[in-house]
């Protein structure tokens, strides 16, 4: 599932991607409403926080809905009864009250999409290699490849970065809990496992200093 998170806090959305994209989820994120009107044609759900320093979030709310039907979930600091009823009538198919709990989030898009009839799974491909982030199956060349659980969290954040560089430290961070030697060294052995397991070395590039980042196309449905 594609969700375009519109967020200006960094550290909230620091906290909330990696968790998102543990759970299958391929994440794009602006800071600002600018530009939000030219990407929800290419995401499923929209989260919205209103505090934008740009433009009032029940604003662009509605200006997203005069030109899309993707589903918005409201995700905002405005707790009272008044704003939530403001951000429904804008367009808003769910409000939910910072803070809240990850899972009680993903319950809310899933329910979304539920009753819009959009269920399907997110799958990134490249080249013969595809990821299932629903299903959690790896397939290369339409043959599947078993994994071990640490082994497919690593790919999937790999992947999940859709090309971008994923860090060593979000991958230590959110597969082992710490960032120490040891963690670092079995990061390694993990990489190159998958490389050897996938029979496409070239999947995984390792940027030198950075972390890792998928070679190839990448494509997703």
């Amino acid at each position: 599932m594609r969700v375009l998170l519109v967020e200006d806090d960094d550290r909230v959305a620091g906290a909330l991607i990696p968790a998102l994209v543990r759970r299958g989820l391929a994440i794009a994120r602006l800071a600002t409403g600018a530009g939000v009107l030219e990407r929800v044609h290419e995401v499923d759900v929209v989260l919205l926080d209103l505090g934008l320093p740009d433009i009032d979030g029940v604003t662009l709310c509605r200006q997203i809905r005069a030109v899309s039907d993707v589903a918005i979930i409201v995700v905002s600091a405005r707790g009272e009864v008044d704003d939530r009823i403001q951000g429904l009538r804008a367009g808003a198919d769910d409000y939910l009250v910072k803070p809240y709990d990850v899972e009680e989030l993903m319950a809310r898009v899933e329910a979304v999409r539920r009753r819009r009839g959009e269920n399907e799974p997110v799958v990134i491909r490249v080249g013969d290699v595809s990821v299932d982030l629903s299903r959690h199956e790896v397939l290369v060349d339409g043959r599947t490849v078993a994994l071990s659980r640490k082994e497919f969290q690593v790919l999937a954040l790999v992947a999940g970065a859709r090309g971008a560089v994923c860090s060593r430290e979000h991958v230590l961070t959110e597969v082992w809990g710490h960032r120490g030697p040891a963690e670092s060294r079995s990061l390694d052995v993990h990489v190159a496992t998958l490389r050897t397991k996938l029979g496409r070395p070239a999947l995984i590039e390792t940027v030198r200093g950075v972390g890792y980042r998928l070679g190839g196309q990448v494509a997703r449905s």
